[in-house]
Parts: C-alpha cells; sequence; structure tokens
C-alpha cells in the first residue's frame, strides 16, 4: 500500500465523517447515574460510549451496539472499540479463545477481572483452570451491555487476577410482555448463525414473575483451512420481583468445537533457508487424508525447509460447559439491602492438535520404545536417522500413518458465593461484602495414535478415545477468598469520596498423580514436576477515590487503588504457574521467595456531557491520565523453543522468572458527538507506554530474577535456549501491546434506513521483551447498513435486514503477537480477510 499506517490512522476520522454525506446531530439523554444502570435508548443515534458518574474510569458497550458490529460477536470483542482497549483473534466474531489477546493499559488478558452479573469468569487462560470465557457464559443477543474499567475494578470483583481493570458483562432480564425473537444469520465460509428467544410475561399473582429461554447455533468455516466451528448454547433467566426482594436464577449451556490456527514463527535474523520460510497462513491438511500422508516422510518427518512453520493435520478446542446462579437481593429495610449470589461451574473440555510424529518423537520413544535407554534417542522431526528399523517401529506403534494426536484435557468443578450488606445511612452509602469460591480442576496430557486403516477415526469433530499414554496429570485444589468495605461519603453536594479496601487470600495444593517420564518433557529435571501447597494472603489492599461536580456539565474524578494477581494455579503448558517449573527446589524456592503481581493504579479524569442549540446539539467526553506502578511482573520462558505459539507440540516446562517492576503512564480521550435524532460521532485516541525498569536474568535452574542494574549486554548459552545470563529488558517496552490506538465509529439513521462505520487503528507493537524486532500498525474498517421494514407489511411487531462487512480494505499483517523468547524469535497469527455476514431478525 502507498500509504503509510500512520496517515491512514490520521485520516481515519475524516474519512468516516466524510461518510456521513451531511453532518451530524442530536443530544442523547442525560448520563446515568452509574454505568451498571445504563440502557439502550431507542433511536440509532445512541452513543457506543456511556460515562459513568464514578470515581474511575468506567465506559460501556450496551446491547444493542454489540448487536451492530455484528450479530453474534463475542463480548470482549464488542468492547474493542472503547479507549484504551486492544482485543483481537483470527475470526471475526471474537470467538476463537486459542488466539485471542486482550490488553488494557498495559495489562495482558491474564491481568484482568471477568465477571457476569457479579459471577466470576476466571483469568481467561486458553488452557481451562479456573473459569471460562464470556461467549460461553452468555449468548451474544442476550448481553444488556459490557462495562470496562480501565484503570482498576470494583472493591466488590469477585477475580484474583484483577490487577489492571475489569470487564463486567450483565445479561438481559425477562421482559413483561409475552414475545418471540429469532434471527438468522448467513455469510462468508459458509457462515449460518441461528438464534431463537421466547419471553414468558409477567405471570403469577401480581405478576411478579418473568423468564426466557433462548437458544443459539453457529456453524462457520474458517477462512483459510476447511475447519468448522460449531456448536450450541442455550440461555435460561427466572425473574421473581416484589417488595420484599429480588430473585434471579440463570442457566447456561455451552458446546462447541473450535478449529485453531497455526501461528507462523519468526526468527530474527532468520540464518538458515528454514528459518526464513515464513507463510502468511499455515493451512491444516484435513480431511485431504491422502495428500497429508504424502507431504510426510514414511517416517513421519516433514519437509526440512519448512522448519518450524510445518502443516498439522488439524487442530481444535471441544467445550461443554454447565454454568448457573440463583440470586436474592433482599430488601430487609428501607435503609438495608443484602444481596447474595450462589453459583456453580462444570467444564470438560480438550484441545486436539493431530500432527507429524517427527515432531513429537522425542515424547513418543520415551513412551513407546521399550530399550529407550539403550536405544538411539532421535531429536525433533528426525524419526528414524541412523535407526530406520527403530524409526518404522514407532510409526507403527502410533497406528502407521505417520501422525499422532495429542490432547490437553481439561475438568473444572467450580461452586461459590458472593454476597454484600449495603447500608444506605444517608450521606453514607456503607458496603461491606465477600466472595468465597472452591475450586477443583485436572488436566491431562494425553497422547493417542492415528490409525492408517481408518482414518476417518481422527478428526476434529470426535473426541479421541484410548489413549496410547498419559505423559502426566495434573490436580489443583484452591480456595479464594475475597473481602471487601467501602463508604462512598457525599462530602457536600459537589463532593463525593470512596474510600475503602479488599482483602485477596489464596489456599492452592497442587499435584501430579501421574508425572512425566524423564526425556519426555523439556525442561524437566529427575525429580519430576513440582508438587505442593503456596498460601497467599494480602488482608489490606487499599482504594481511595472522590468526584468533584466542576459545573453541572463537567466533573472531575480521582481515583487510587492497590490490586494483586494471585499465582495460577493451571496444572499444564509452560505458563505463569509455579506448579510447572521443571524442578521441585525451582517451586520450593518461588514458594518460599516468590511474590504475587501487584500494582498501584493512579487516575484522574475529566468528563463532561453537554447539549447544545446548534447542528451539533450533545455531546459526551471523557479525558483520563493514568500511572501503574506494577511490581513482581512475572515471565514464563517456555524451555522448548520448538513448542513456541503452536509451531510445536512437544512442549516443555516454563522458567518463571520475576522480571521486577514496570511503570506505566497513558491517556484516554473519547467523545461522542450527536446531531439531531439522525447522526452520530465517536472518537477515541490512546497513548500507552509500559516500561520494564530493570534488566533480569533467568538460569537453568528454572526460576530467575530482576537485575538490579540494567546492564547493556546479555550472554546466551550455545545451545540457543534464553535461560541464562542477564537480559536487557531496562526501558524496553512492554511487547504485544500498542503506545497507540484509535478508535472511531459513525452512524446514521434515516427512517427505517441505518448506517454504522468503525474505523480501528492498531499502532506498531513490539514482539519481543528486548524491543528487537516490532510488527507494523494497521487500520481496519467495517460497516453496517441495515433496514427496518413496515410492521404492516410483514405483519410482525419489528422486522429488519443487515448487511456487515469487516475488514472493508482487505488488510493484512499480524493479529495476534505470541511472544517466542527474550530476543529474536516470536510468532504472529494473520488478520481475517474481508469478509460479509447478512442477517435477518424479526419478532413479536
Amino acid at each position: 500500500m502507498t500509504i503509510s499506517p500512520a496517515l491512514r490512522a490520521s485520516l481515519s476520522s475524516i474519512a468516516l465523517i466524510a461518510g456521513l454525506h451531511g453532518g451530524l446531530a442530536h443530544a442523547a439523554d442525560p448520563a446515568p447515574a452509574a454505568v451498571a444502570d445504563a440502557a439502550p435508548v431507542a433511536d440509532a443515534g445512541e452513543a457506543i460510549i456511556v460515562t459513568a458518574k464514578q470515581t474511575r474510569s468506567a465506559t460501556a458497550v450496551t446491547g444493542l451496539e454489540i448487536q451492530k458490529i455484528l450479530p453474534g460477536i463475542s463480548p470482549l470483542k464488542a468492547i474493542e472499540t472503547l479507549p484504551g482497549v486492544l482485543y483481537i483473534s483470527s475470526d471475526p466474531w471474537g470467538n476463537n479463545e486459542q488466539n485471542a489477546q486482550i490488553f488494557i493499559h498495559g495489562f495482558n488478558y491474564q491481568q484482568l477481572g471477568y465477571t457476569l452479573d457479579g459471577l466470576p469468569l476466571g483469568d481467561q487462560n486458553y488452557g481451562n483452570y479456573n473459569g471460562l470465557s464470556p461467549q460461553r457464559a452468555v449468548i451474544s443477543e442476550v448481553v444488556s451491555r459490557v462495562v470496562v474499567s480501565t484503570g482498576a475494578g470494583d472493591l466488590g470483583t469477585a477475580s484474583t487476577s484483577n490487577l489492571g481493570g475489569a470487564i463486567d458483562s450483565f445479561t438481559a432480564d425477562p421482559k413483561k410482555s409475552l414475545g418471540l425473537e429469532v434471527a438468522e444469520t448467513v455469510g462468508s465460509y459458509g457462515t449460518s448463525r441461528t438464534y431463537g428467544r421466547i419471553d414468558s410475561g409477567a405471570f403469577g399473582p401480581g405478576g411478579d414473575n418473568a423468564a426466557y429461554v433462548a437458544v443459539a447455533r453457529q456453524r462457520a468455516r474458517a477462512w483459510d483451512f476447511n475447519g468448522i466451528q460449531g456448536g450450541w448454547q442455550v440461555n435460561g433467566k427466572f425473574v421473581h420481583d416484589d417488595s420484599v426482594g429480588k430473585l434471579t436464577a440463570y442457566f447456561d449451556y455451552s458446546q462447541k468445537t473450535e478449529p485453531n490456527e497455526d501461528a507462523t514463527s519468526f526468527r530474527i535474523p532468520a540464518t538458515t533457508a528454514a528459518q526464513a520460510y515464513t507463510p502468511y497462513i499455515r493451512p491444516y491438511g484435513y480431511p485431504n487424508y491422502a495428500g497429508y500422508t504424502s507431504y510426510l516422510s514414511a517416517y513421519g518427518n516433514t519437509p526440512a525447509a519448512q522448519g518450524s512453520n510445518y502443516n498439522n493435520y488439524y487442530s481444535d478446542a471441544q467445550r461443554t460447559d454447565y454454568l448457573g446462579y440463583l440470586k436474592y437481593d433482599a430488601h430487609l429495610t428501607d435503609k438495608l439491602n443484602w444481596s447474595t449470589q450462589g453459583y456453580f461451574h462444570h467444564n470438560d473440555g480438550v484441545g486436539v492438535v493431530a500432527g507429524p510424529l517427527g515432531q513429537s518423537i522425542t515424547v513418543i520413544q520415551a513412551y513407546l520404545d521399550p530399550n529407550y535407554k539403550t536405544d538411539t534417542h532421535f531429536t525433533g522431526n528426525n524419526n528414524g536417522t541412523g535407526n530406520p528399523a527403530l524409526g518404522a517401529q514407532l510409526v507403527a506403534a502410533t497406528g502407521g500413518s505417520g501422525q499422532v494426536i495429542r490432547t490437553t484435557e481439561y475438568r473444572i468443578d467450580r461452586e461459590g458465593v458472593v454476597s454484600a450488606l449495603h447500608l444506605d445511612a444517608g450521606a453514607h452509602q456503607i458496603e461491606f461484602g465477600g466472595w468465597f469460591e472452591h475450586n477443583s480442576a485436572t488436566q491431562w496430557r494425553r497422547w493417542y495414535g492415528a490409525d492408517a486403516t481408518n482414518p476417518s477415526s481422527f478428526t476434529p469433530y470426535i473426541r479421541p478415545s484410548n489413549p496410547l499414554f498419559t505423559q502426566y496429570q495434573g490436580e489443583a485444589r484452591v480456595q479464594d477468598l475475597q473481602l471487601h468495605l467501602q463508604d462512598n461519603w457525599r462530602a457536600t453536594e459537589r463532593l463525593a469520596i470512596e474510600a475503602g479496601f479488599k482483602t485477596s487470600a489464596q489456599w492452592a495444593n497442587g499435584y501430579y498423580p501421574v508425572q512425566p517420564k524423564l526425556g519426555s518433557l523439556s525442561g524437566l529435571g529427575a525429580g519430576g514436576l513440582p508438587q505442593g501447597r503456596i498460601n497467599t494472603t494480602k488482608w489490606f489492599l487499599p482504594a481511595f477515590g472522590a468526584k468533584y461536580d466542576l459545573t453541572s456539565h463537567e466533573q472531575l474524578y480521582v481515583n487510587v487503588q492497590k490490586n494483586l494477581r494471585q499465582y495460577m494455579t493451571y496444572l499444564g503448558g509452560a505458563s505463569l504457574s509455579p506448579w510447572f517449573t521443571g524442578s521441585q527446589s525451582a517451586f520450593n524456592t518461588f514458594a518460599s521467595q516468590g511474590k504475587p503481581e501487584e500494582s498501584w493504579t493512579y487516575e484522574v479524569g475529566l468528563r463532561t456531557k453537554r447539549t447544545f442549540d446548534s447542528p451539533i446539539s450533545a455531546l459526551e467526553a471523557q479525558v483520563n491520565y493514568y500511572h501503574v506502578n506494577f511490581s513482581n511482573r512475572q515471565l514464563a520462558i517456555n524451555t522448548n523453543p520448538g513448542g513456541i505459539a503452536g509451531s510445536g507440540i512437544t512442549g516443555g516446562t516454563a522458567i518463571l522468572v520475576n522480571v521486577g517492576s514496570v511503570h506505566t503512564d497513558g491517556v484516554d480521550a473519547g467523545f461522542t458527538i450527536h446531531a439531531g435524532p439522525h447522526a452520530s460521532l465517536y472518537n477515541a485516541v490512546s497513548y500507552n507506554r509500559s516500561t520494564y525498569q530493570s534488566d533480569y536474568t533467568a538460569t537453568a535452574s528454572g526460576i530467575g530474577a530482576a537485575t538490579g542494574t540494567c546492564i547493556g549486554g546479555y550472554a546466551i548459552p550455545a545451545a540457543g535456549q534464553p535461560n541464562a545470563g542477564t537480559v536487557p529488558t531496562c526501558g524496553k517496552v512492554i511487547p504485544g501491546t500498542p503506545m497507540w490506538m484509535n478508535k472511531t465509529v459513525a452512524s446514521l439513521n434515516f427512517g427505517p434506513v441505518e448506517f454504522q462505520a468503525i474505523g480501528d487503528y492498531v499502532g506498531k507493537r513490539y514482539a519481543t521483551y528486548v524491543n528487537d524486532t516490532s510488527v507494523p500498525s494497521y487500520f481496519l474498517a467495517s460497516a453496517r447498513l441495515a433496514v427496518h421494514l413496515p410492521a404492516e407489511m410483514v405483519h410482525l411487531a419489528k422486522a429488519d435486514i443487515s448487511l456487515n462487512v469487516t475488514n472493508i480494505t482487505k488488510e493484512t499483517g499480524a493479529s495476534t503477537i505470541s511472544i517466542g523468547s527474550a530476543t529474536n524469535s516470536y510468532s504472529v497469527y494473520p488478520i481475517a480477510p474481508r469478509q460479509w455476514f447478512l442477517t435477518f431478525g424479526a419478532g413479536f
């Protein structure tokens, strides 16, 4: 392209404004008292951003706006239009969790808090261990709003990872009148999404009861290979609301199969032809079994010229979830309310990779070679080298196809309670609450054969059975307790002060009923994977905030808050978990000397909401400056470079490093202007600079630490593994997060016709910890055109047809970045191409 990304970003707002063909107009209703009370407005000029009257920065997207972006979109994907938020995924709905990334103010997805109607959803780690994604917890069309606290979440947020903010999704309540809604979406790559909801309307004595049931089915082919995203989801909600209190019951069932992508690995500089082979996409071979068989050698090795960017046969994520809660808001007196919510969550899932035997031969030989101690030990992609007979035996032992199937299998059983007592004491609004959860989780790493006589038996749509062996099994038993106390004091008519604190305690026990064999897992010591308990308690995490009404339209706010992120209890894969370091001694050292991640967040902001007697009739705006002191930042370095970001499937343990402090400074600014009931324009610009404050060292023992001073050089062992020496990260920007972002949403509404255009600019992102390489910026544009059909024509209460187009300009480049090592390797997933989706919706 001849126009630079930076110039295109600068022109993005102008281009979208020009697309309005005639101006902006309309005043929005007065701002709600709190963002949690925000409700959709009837007209299409509704602002996509809702400004909250809180002591912290909080913005929201309503359910109506979510469905305008794309029907069926993930709640997390929908918030990518908000200031300071980056969410990227390989599919247009944002449903693919394997390559999804979210950054808010320099914090990644594992350092944020997530809830649904107050119920905790875990830290969104792809390897399930303590929750589920919002898109699996609620059908997209049932979401009433998503609220994003970009600096620090509420003290009562039920999360152990609420370090850099919180994302709270809310489900819609049942309607008071009998109703039926249906919608069908068709589009690119065989997309078919069917949605239906039936509302009972008010029933029972006094009409105090209401309920609905909603169902969704989605099927779509991956854009770059023959893989089908499919599944079913069912939501049900019941509400009984009377003068005594409000009883709410909610249930979610989700079953889905998600084809995964393979990322392209880069090594800078590339010193061999294999390292220089970097295709834009890495499509799978499935279902062309014959073609894939000819792609492999007789021993299941891949072409050496492709290096780590070889092709697998297929990969997918299969997930089944049952989630529910029962909540009662009791009006004890006219001044005292008590809310209690009990919940449960059961998950059964599996992540599957079917691929070349040669790439996994180090694991397979350790288990299936009866003379392993004395035989030649094959290295990756070298099955049969120097010993063809043994190589042939291993091919036969795994089914004769030259392939092998690896799974990571999950079970989660969580139950808990969230409770809060709220006292209205006049000028003081006092709240005391708590959250307790018990979580029992299991992860299995298993390997299965691929039977050459029955190739239809290994498919991404059937869960593998009868494993050849279980490489390891990890068990975690975790109890979390969080308490909070806060007072919102209306000191004067203009000044409100909020102060309080929370506690965070975690008691975690991790152990391995099945230990991996020595030699089957990179970085594994002779004693096996570590086991033991880590108890972490922080009894005082303070928060202070204030808001001052400068005028009836402008408000100044400040907020200071300390947060903590508890240790991950995921017992599988290279991760930020002390239970997956390479030795018991490394675990013991970390358990006794390690510190969980902590942050101090400071915010100050100004918000305004005004109306005018002019063509521009209303303005809503907010500008927010924040500073974060982030201490004990943890980094997990995979001990197997070949396992980076899906390039290899053998994996390895992690070197867990405390890289010291990170300092962040940033500004978010957003506004929405209206011009009458027919047009609105929203724009947000964000700047963030998050930098490491020290170098760090990582040692072969499996634990590392920040160094006291910055050193210009660093040492890498001859083997090329970034697990020793000093790495010069001092002053370097955190990789993966852009310093500049710009979001634009322009909306028009003339009679039955609606038009919306969205522009999303993401700036340059560094791809390594030492900032020696980066991926360029990109600008994505999407649009929606909708027509509301006259009721007398269709004989329905409402009916509409809408067309959504994503990535209009066919932008290419890097979406998700997977940071591969400290220095010069990383991998990226591609940006999805232009796609279109046509939706017909009706209801009465």
